[in-house]
Parts: structure tokens; sequence; C-alpha cells
């Protein structure tokens, strides 16, 4: 995906538990300087099971305001944009994220439910087949720690791991470079190949503190109990198998059990950050 300097970030509204979304995308839309696109989907047929038609689309126009007001709360300056479209929320979200620079939903309750997830879960098909990075936010908010990455040496990870860069920039915030190997692997030379890699993504950003890691053992499970330290943990959506559609075995472990927030990495072609040609002197922001 070429992503356009205006593409904005897009939030996909269901209730009001999303309100703690809105606050994180906005933070992230006025780091990377875009517009903040508020987007709600409206069903006829819940409103015509109400007691009144009118109520379901007042309760919809009423959250978008709520909405545009705790992100300008937030961010002062940010522009924001709320949208009411009469159509199904999953195709509609696909669709959008084609166009987006990153797309962010709330997790479903997913994180320490402790639950079969359902593969319909609209968090987790997004995470499938968004056209754009997608952000899963939880209800809970996340500690100042660092920025966590997998990185498994694929072209994918590697992607993912230039967005954590760039992440870490934009909160002055620490990046933790994460690659987990099999018992019998040799972790020196693994450490080292890891080290490189780092080494030149962080060219352009020796300000941002790294931290290369290599641990053995399960890496859905390292990364998930590394994450319950982390503000934000970034994993490629298929690390080693980087098909359209699918979802890697870690991204799902990410995605279903970390207590932090989740960004997806997928739906990039190329290098998959640049600051807006429209703010290239913005400070940045944690």
């Amino acid at each position: 995906m070429a992503t356009s300097t205006d593409a904005a970030v897009l939030v996909g509204l269901g209730s009001d538990r999303d309100l703690t979304v809105v606050r994180l995308a906005a933070q992230e839309a006025a780091a990377h300087g875009r517009p903040l696109h508020l987007l709600h989907t409206f069903d006829w047929q819940a409103a015509f099971a109400a007691d009144t038609v009118a109520a379901p689309r007042d309760q919809a126009e009423d959250l978008i305001t709520r909405a545009a007001q705790l992100a300008h709360e937030v961010e002062p300056g940010l522009t924001v944009r709320g949208e009411i479209i009469e159509s199904a929320t999953l195709p509609t979200l696909i669709r959008r994220s084609e166009v987006a620079f990153l797309l962010a939903v709330g997790d479903s309750g997913m994180a320490g439910s402790g639950e079969c997830v359902p593969s319909d879960t609209i968090a987790v098909q997004l995470a499938a087949r968004a056209g754009c990075p997608l952000l899963v936010v939880r209800g809970e908010q996340p500690p100042e720690g660092p920025v966590l990455v997998g990185v498994d040496g694929s072209p994918s990870s590697n992607l993912a791991l230039e967005w954590a860069l760039e992440c870490a920039a934009l909160r002055c915030a620490r990046l933790l470079a994460l690659r987990v190997v099999e018992p019998d692997e040799d972790a020196e030379a693994v450490t080292d190949a890891l080290t490189k890699v780092v080494a030149h993504y962080t060219a352009r950003r020796s300000e941002v503190p790294t931290e290369c890691r290599v641990v053995k053992g399960d890496p859905g499970q390292v990364l998930v109990d590394m994450a319950r330290s982390a503000q934000v943990a970034l994993v490629a959506a298929r690390g080693d198998e980087p098909g359209r559609g699918m979802l890697g075995a870690v991204a799902q472990s990410l995605l279903y059990h970390a207590p932090a927030p989740v960004i997806v990495v997928r739906g990039l072609a190329e290098a998959p950050l640049t600051r807006s040609a429209a703010h290239p002197d913005r400070d940045q922001r944690p």
C-alpha cells in the first residue's frame, strides 16, 4: 500500500466502550501529522427493532459527537471528521482501510478473558484482512514502558521494526527489538544478526534508545509476557509467510492475550512510515 500524505487515522466506533480507542487514536494521528476519521456503521435492522426508529440513529450521532469532543480534548489542534454510514461493519472497515494510514479498533474484550476467541471477532478479522496497519486498543491504560517489536528476520517483520522505530521516536520511548529462537539455535549468531538489522533501521533515528534481546522459547508466549511492561507491542501480520488475508500464530497470540495495545503491521509494500510533509517540524509527543 502506498499511503498518501493526507491519509487519516481511521477509528471504527461501535459503542461507548470504543471511546478509549478514540483517545489513543487521536494521539497517534497528532503525532504522525494525520487527520482523525471517526466512522460508525448504522444497522437499519437494529433501528427497526428498537422502540422508535429514530432512537438508534440519535444514539449514533451522539456517539460521534462525544468521540469528536474527546479527540479535541486530547489533541486540540487535530482535524477530526465524523461519519455515520449505513452498512455492515466489517466489509466497510476493510474497504476504508485500503486508503487509511492506520485503523484503530477496540479488542472486544479479548485480552485477559481467558476464553476461546471467535475467529469472526471484528479485531481478528481486521488483523487478517485490513489494507493498512491495525491498532487494537485495550480497556486498560498501558504502562509507560518500551515500544516492543517482534523480529524474526523476515521482510515483513523488518517493516514492523521500521514502524516500531518511528512509534518509539514519536513517543520519546525506548525500542525493544525481540527475537525468539528455538532451544537448539545459536543465540550468539542470532543476536549479531538482530543487532545488525536494528542498526540499519536506527541509523536515521539515532535519538531513539534501543535494546536487542534474543530469548529462547515459544515466540507467542514470550512476546505476550514481554508485552506486560510495554506501552505498545508491534508484530507483522505474518512473519515468514506474509500472505494477504493470513494471520500468523505469533500475531494471533499477541492479539488475543497481550495486555498492551497491539499494532499488527500489514498492508505495506514498502517503507511504512514517513513524517507528513504537511507537518515536517511537529514536536515529538509521548
